[in-house]
């Protein structure tokens, strides 16, 4: 598990239990209605996904420097596509619960977003 992967993905792994926690630890001190159910269910997405582009672009990174320009361009469109659609299908199936989705949604997304890029660069400073 010495790899990069390997690395990466413990990483990701200890990253994602901490943003788990941060979000069980706010529970305390707000009430349960300001959390969206799904919540849960958000942090296995995301790491998926970043486990996914990132492996994917770590992959494109030893080719050409314009191929992995143009994977990246195409990975970040793919996922940016996947999120749009996982929102609109829950905005438009849970109306009730729209708000609270969007938020936790987007710092989710900003977390993991940094966490992608601060990988990214020290993988292709590495290369």
């Amino acid at each position: 598990m010495k790899t990069l992967s390997g690395k990466f993905t413990i990483s990701l792994l200890v990253f994602s239990v901490i943003l788990a926690a941060i979000a069980y630890s706010l529970t305390f001190f707000m009430p349960a209605s300001n959390f969206s159910p799904l919540l849960p269910w958000l942090f296995p997405f995301f790491f998926g996904v970043t486990a996914g582009i990132y492996f994917f672009l770590a992959s494109s990174a030893k080719t050409k420097f314009s191929s992995f320009i143009n994977r990246f361009m195409i990975a970040t469109f793919l996922k940016l596509m996947i999120y749009f659609m996982v929102l609109l299908t829950y905005i438009f199936t849970h109306k009730e619960d729209a708000v609270r989705f969007i938020l936790a949604f987007f710092i989710l997304y900003v977390a993991y977003t940094v966490f992608e890029v601060v990988a990214m660069l020290k993988f292709t400073k590495n290369q």
